[in-house]
């Protein structure tokens, strides 16, 4: 281990010894404090952020800091998280809520401001201390992050080592923390998550995003499309859960790409397609970097596009799926591929197809008034999140508007090759102790257990 990272890990070890034992009381005003301190210097992390990154768009990664952080912290109002947090007197169950230590948290250039407060907060409240290790691209704005509620911290006598960070990260610096720390928490793409399971310490990573969306004839397509653009476009689609694919059914067909024309989607031809795809896979394989979370005017500068004044994002005809067709996996662009459909199985079909193929586990959405569809699909897709007439940029992740735990680190599943397929949230930060009392035995009745068996087949 580094010094380096000895020296973070100690002062990180000997803060959260302080706050291990402290009251709910003193809990809440630490993380009330931080929080406020993260809310109130928005800006200025999210325009850091903008330019150290040069991704995505200022007003939306704006929005996504104070959403995140107000999220967070209205998720966490009132929870208990210190003591006994829960008593079940018919089995004789006591729960107590225990801190797991230090974390450290893995968090990407895609999202570099929203993480820090999104991910701290939660961890503060559990009573753990945090050390992030950024994409060396945003270690400027996770700095400016960690010093802000630092600040929220020794306001309320808090210990600021609770929060720290690798100021000049590197591969060998991220790899050692992971070591040395108690949990990891991996945000971002897939080889920093394989690195977090590969540490010898328990971590949550999250699998690769393809988000697909399913439009059937019975939706209101002027707000499936309106929705569908504002996940499309949201910080030039740097999040995960940005639609990639849209899924449509084929009487409507038509009509849906008009209303998507109307919200600023410009459709190639296959000639444009081929010129589009040599842009942003130049090798055949590797997303070009230069086009991630860039304007459409960008990429269509890059593609050799000549796009018609007002285009917003852009659009291309699915033809396969798998690599002989790379629009039918994660873009983390301005880009959505359009799929016809005839009845739902084909539907259905299509979303177990295309996210087998790319974003195993992570999510997929649907605009229907059908219920019985909707549980269709809950009962079928491989995915984690299942979005229900909503932009899935915003819902995935938790959204004022629907019961999703806010976050910025979505678990995949098994599919994903991840542990848990929940929004990671306060409850993943926890260790709990379980005390058990003597209880009035309960003795299992074979014949309830085995009785319809017995009946059948005999007891031979």
């Amino acid at each position: 281990m580094s010094e380096l990272i000895q020296e973070l890990v100690q002062k990180a070890k000997a803060a959260q010894k302080i706050v291990e034992f402290w009251t709910q009381e003193q809990v809440d005003e630490m993380v009330a404090a931080a929080g406020w301190q993260a809310y109130k210097n928005a800006e200025i992390c999210a325009r850091l952020a903008y330019e150290e990154t040069g991704m995505g768009v200022y007003q939306d990664k704006l929005v996504k800091h104070q959403k995140k952080t107000l999220g967070a912290l209205r998720d966490l109002d009132g929870v208990k998280t210190v003591g006994l947090i829960e008593e079940d007197e018919a089995r004789g169950l006591l729960k107590f809520a225990k801190p797991v230590g230090v974390i450290g948290a893995l968090t990407p250039v895609t999202n570099a401001s929203a993480t820090i407060p999104g991910n701290c907060l939660p961890m503060l409240k559990t009573r753990n201390a945090v050390i992030f290790a950024p994409h060396p691209h945003a270690k400027k704005t996770c700095k400016l992050n960690v010093e802000i509620m630092r600040k929220g911290l020794e306001q309320v006598g808090a210990p600021a080592d609770l929060i720290q960070c690798i100021e000049e990260p590197t591969i060998e610096l991220t790899q050692g923390l992971m070591k040395a720390v108690d949990l990891v928490v991996a945000t971002g793409g897939a080889g920093m998550v394989k690195a977090a399971y590969s540490s010898g310490k328990p971590a949550y990573g999250v699998g690769a995003g393809n988000s697909v969306t399913i439009v059937d004839e019975t939706a209101d397509l002027a707000d499936a499309a309106r929705k569908i653009f504002l996940s499309k476009t949201f910080d030039f689609a740097t999040s995960c859960s940005s639609e990639n694919s849209a899924v449509i059914q084929e009487s409507v067909f038509d009509e849906m790409l008009l209303k998507l024309k109307e919200n600023g989607g410009y459709l190639c031809s296959p000639a444009e397609k081929v010129q589009l795809q040599k842009a942003m896979w130049p090798d055949g394989v590797h997303l070009n970097k230069n086009i991630v979370a860039q304007s459409v005017d960008v990429i269509a500068d890059i593609a050799g596009l000549d796009l018609p004044e007002g285009s917003k994002f852009l659009m291309v005809m699915g033809e396969a799926i798998g690599p002989e067709d790379l629009f039918s996996g994660e873009k983390l662009s301005v880009v959505l591929t359009l799929w016809k459909y005839d009845d739902f199985e084909e539907a259905l079909d299509y979303i177990q197809r295309i996210t087998a193929y790319s974003g195993s586990g992570h999510s997929c959405g649907i605009h229907t008034t059908r219920e019985d569809r909707i549980r269709k699909l809950g009962e079928s897709a491989r995915v984690s999140r299942i979005m229900v007439r909503q932009p899935q940029a915003y819902g995935n992740s938790g959204n004022y508007d629907n019961g999703m735990p806010i976050t910025l680190t979505l678990g995949c599943g098994t599919w994903g090759n991840n542990i848990t397929t929940e929004n990671i949230y306060w409850k993943h930060f926890l260790n709990v102790t379980w005390v058990a009392k003597p209880i009035t035995p309960v003795v299992p009745d074979q014949e309830k257990l085995f009785g319809a068996h017995w009946n059948k087949y005999g007891r031979d």
